[in-house]
């Protein structure tokens, strides 16, 4: 008896037939009161007897009579007269990552006539459950041999055989149910990333920082500049946000005693979507009282590469086709020299402050700008503009200017830049931090200017948080932070594209 027909090459009535056909067999099952039954309980995972008996050989084996119940969705079946083969497929994890699996051997003579005839109707995807001994073939394969088959849940949609080409890749985030299913891979992309956030987690438990909560619908939204979502509180009736980061409420835990702290937290932005971005996404906050930026560089790259370690095992990848070393120490570079580097020979002997010569700059790439950037942001799109598409290996990249770094200290040796980094790896910022404002007068006129330029028509600039800085002035103690991307991070550590595949459920434009 083949396997089923792939989906992909029937015709749309041929795959209604077969699902029609998967009805009428279930409507048969409720007759005989059988239907989804919750009586059977597993007492072993294939990749557990895999790795336990796996390397017994045939007759040790068979001594040994080891009864096992297992259950899991029917990926493969093979059916021949007195008896039939199948692979069930359960949530263990097998050697190379993917789902586990194990075979089962249904007989007329040990699981019955009745049984194996009722069996050689279920369908792939069906969900069962099997009793048995533990035997291996003629060919060497750990085979559960069935003294009980059991329909645990009928699948009423034909499994795909694969996915392929752009129309199935959208196909395969919608319905990451089937993905999850049917391409063994992706389970380890997602195995890989709770891995990466485990291993964040413990380093910063370990280092002695408290993790908490902070509210994601906000009265104001703020810690970033960014565009954000709005909805509306019924019972208060009043205008809330999604919040686009953490920060402001996470400083004043900091004001209010908690020294070290952090949050593994949802953000949501109103903004584009492509291979980096993703409107709802997630982040590593943390701040940590009587610290400086030196501090916070030295802890993001140990975060980073513990991250590395705990996706894969080893410090050097391959990231599409590019090599990245986790294990030497971080590059850092900045900004004005790495505009020097690689804007052209005009800018190797310019004055980068030169507000007029970085506008030139930027109309000769085609890039507008208007009257109320000042130097600072010019020199920050000219560094995106030149200089981004370079940094490939780990790079911090420092020397931000005030302008376009609301929330960091001034540096005290140069106001006009803060004590701030970005790491980029494979031209992706991973990574922001500084050595944080906590001058509350300074931190109050830098909000008067953004909220000048929300009202100039910038809607991404940020709000004027009366409350942070009414907390600010009980005194926010010396404190250094940073936010590193955990999307972006996991696309790296498992050689992943597009962050829509590091994402369970991304978003989307609804089907039509």
């Amino acid at each position: 008896m083949a396997e089923e027909n792939k989906p992909e090459s029937q015709s749309p009535h041929e795959v209604n037939k077969i699902d029609d056909e998967r009805r009428e067999k279930l409507h048969a099952l409720r007759a005989t009161g059988t239907a989804y039954p919750n009586d059977f309980r597993r007492t072993a995972l294939a990749a557990r007897l895999a790795n336990d008996h796996g390397e017994l050989d045939k007759a040790a084996l068979e001594a040994k009579k080891i009864e096992v119940a297992v259950a899991g969705r029917m990926m493969l079946k093979r059916v021949m007269g007195k008896a039939s083969f199948a692979t069930i497929q359960d949530g263990s994890t097998g050697p190379q990552g993917g789902p586990g699996r194990i075979q089962v051997y249904v007989s007329n003579d040990v699981t019955g006539e009745a049984a194996h005839d009722a069996f050689k109707h279920w369908d792939l995807g069906d969900v069962i459950g099997v009793r048995g001994t533990l035997f291996k073939t003629n060919k060497g394969e750990l085979t559960v041999h069935a003294s009980e088959v059991r329909l645990l849940a009928k699948a009423l949609r034909p499994l795909p055989e694969k996915f392929h080409g752009l129309a199935d890749q959208e196909m395969r985030y919608r319905q990451r149910y089937v993905d999850l299913i049917v391409n063994p891979q992706v389970r380890e992309v997602f195995a890989a990333r709770s891995r990466i956030v485990q291993s964040l987690r413990e380093t910063l438990v370990a280092d002695h920082y408290l993790e908490v909560e902070t509210p994601m619908m906000q009265p104001i939204p703020g810690g970033a500049v960014a565009k954000p979502f709005v909805t509306h509180h019924n019972a208060l009736d009043m205008q809330l946000f999604l919040r686009i980061a953490p920060e402001l409420y996470l400083k004043r835990l900091v004001v209010g005693g908690i020294e070290r702290v952090f949050e593994i937290n949802r953000n949501f932005r109103n903004e584009g979507i492509s291979t980096r971005h993703n409107p709802e996404f997630t982040m590593l906050e943390m701040y940590c009282a009587y610290e400086e930026c030196e501090y916070m560089i030295a802890l993001t790259e140990r975060l980073v590469r513990g991250a590395a370690q705990a996706a894969g095992g080893k410090l050097a990848i391959d990231y599409q086709g590019k090599g990245i070393d986790f294990g030497k120490p971080f590059a850092r570079l900045p900004i004005p020299e790495a505009i020097r580097k690689w804007g052209g020979p005009a800018c190797a002997t310019a004055d980068l402050r030169d507000r007029a010569f970085l506008a030139a700059q930027l109309d000769a790439h085609r890039i507008p700008c208007n009257a109320e950037q000042g130097w600072g942001s010019l020199q920050l799109v000219l560094f995106e503009t030149v200089a981004e598409k370079h940094l490939v290996e780990p790079t911090f990249v420092l020397d931000f200017p005030a302008e376009v770094s609301p929330l960091a200290r001034r540096r005290d040796a140069d106001p006009e830049l803060t004590d701030r980094f970005e790491l980029f790896i494979d031209t992706k910022e991973i990574a922001n931090g500084f050595s944080e404002l906590n001058d509350p007068e300074d931190q109050a006129e830098r909000f008067r200017d953004q909220a000048r330029k929300k009202e100039a028509g910038d809607q991404e600039a940020m709000y004027y948080d009366a409350d942070y800085i009414r907390a600010m002035e009980y005194g926010l103690p010396p404190t250094a932070g940073a936010g590193i991307g955990i999307d972006r991070l996991v696309m790296l550590l498992t050689d992943s594209p597009s962050i829509r595949d590091v994402i369970l459920f991304p978003h989307m434009r609804p089907e039509s």
